[in-house]
């Protein structure tokens, strides 16, 4: 009696504490389903969904090898600047971007940041890292640090068309597809040309530029101006471009009523090239200018600018920019360009580029 007692107590104990390591048993949540990257084609190629949200995103930039050369002792008239006094210089750039998109009840909602750095070769070993531009755009005003329409000059590498072209600006743009038209207020403070005082940095100082663009099936042309208000200067631009036969043709011409931020070149310029397409990987591009009156320089390094009158002296330069696509998201430039200038020694600029884009 007492042993069947026993077991009948041993079953109960062991049957009450199997119910309570039951009762005590931990269950697995059941996985939340995965929300994989969606393409955004709203606006255009490489965007995609931020998860969670209806705002589009974009990455892309380059990394950038060039090498600079000079011969002559015109200084760097023509926009190539090489460390010291060496006749070669070698720099790498990295380039990137991020571009936010959303479509709102006002239209579609952007942010973009471009962030530069450039590493060149030097006893100290310098290098800089910066915001390139930054700026907000909803519709058609955009706020920010941004390039300017002077920015958009031809596509080869001879051209001189504009000086600063990087600003602070507010600017509005009406796009009606063809025809385009916009108005913008720049800061131009801190901008400084050369050796005299009257055009070093001017307080508070401001430009007011403009920008009018059509385009006629294959050809296109853009207008614009801009107004130095402190200097109390300005400039237009006229580019017009048509593809004719294996190429496409290109024509400016600029006019400046005095040294300004937008144009402190010349007092006027004409400058035409024509871009060979030879193949679907490579591109020609011969192209030549004339520069009536340009502005007056040092007589130490040739090319600062040191007052605001324009010489007598004219100058013209020609030269040949090669474009070669290797392979995708590799590219390669060679550009070689002679500056001939009255009074002055002439002198060759150019450079070799590797490009990686992504």
């Amino acid at each position: 009696m007492n042993i069947k007692s026993l077991l009948i107590g041993s079953a109960a104990a062991l049957a009450a504490v199997s119910g309570a390591q039951a009762a005590d048993a931990i269950v697995a949540a059941e996985p939340e389903p995965l929300e994989y990257v969606r393409v955004c084609d709203a606006f255009g190629t490489g965007f995609f969904y931020i998860p969670g949200t209806e705002t589009c995103l974009k990455f892309q930039g380059y990394v950038r090898f060039q090498t600079d050369f000079q011969r002559g002792n015109g200084g760097s008239s023509a926009g190539t600047q090489n460390g010291g006094n060496s006749d070669w210089d070698s720099f790498t750039r990295a380039q990137f971007e991020v571009d936010t998109r959303t479509d709102t009840e006002l239209g579609a909602l952007r942010g973009f940041i471009g962030f530069r750095g450039d590493a060149d070769a030097s006893s100290s070993g310098s290098s800089t890292f910066a915001v390139n531009q930054a700026f907000i755009e909803l519709g058609g005003l955009r706020v920010g640090k941004q390039y300017n329409w002077w920015d958009d000059d031809l596509s080869g590498e001879t051209d001189l068309l504009s000086s600063s072209t990087l600003f602070n600006s507010v600017r509005y743009v009406y796009d009606a597809g063809s025809f385009s038209a916009g108005l913008s207020v720049d800061e131009l403070e801190g901008i400084s040309y050369g050796n005299d005082a009257a055009l070093g940095n001017v307080d508070n100082n401001v430009g007011i530029s403009g920008s009018l663009a059509g385009k006629f099936g294959s050809a296109a042309v853009s207008l614009i101006g801009g107004y130095d208000v402190d200097r109390e200067e300005g400039a237009v631009r006229l580019i017009a471009t048509a593809d004719i036969g294996p190429g496409t043709l290109g024509l400016a011409g600029v006019y400046a009523s005095g040294v300004n931020s937008y144009y402190a070149l010349s007092e006027w310029t004409v400058a035409a090239e024509y871009a060979i397409k030879a193949t679907d990987k490579l591109t020609i591009t011969p192209g030549a200018q004339w520069l009536g009156n340009v502005a007056v320089k040092d007589a130490t390094d040739g090319y600062s600018i040191v007052n605001a009158d324009w010489s007598s002296n004219d100058a013209w330069t020609a030269g040949l920019t090669v474009d070669y696509k290797i392979t995708q998201g590799l590219s390669t430039k060679v550009t070689a360009n002679y500056y001939d200038e009255d009074n002055r020694p002439e002198f060759w600029t150019g450079f070799v580029r590797l490009q990686r884009d992504f």
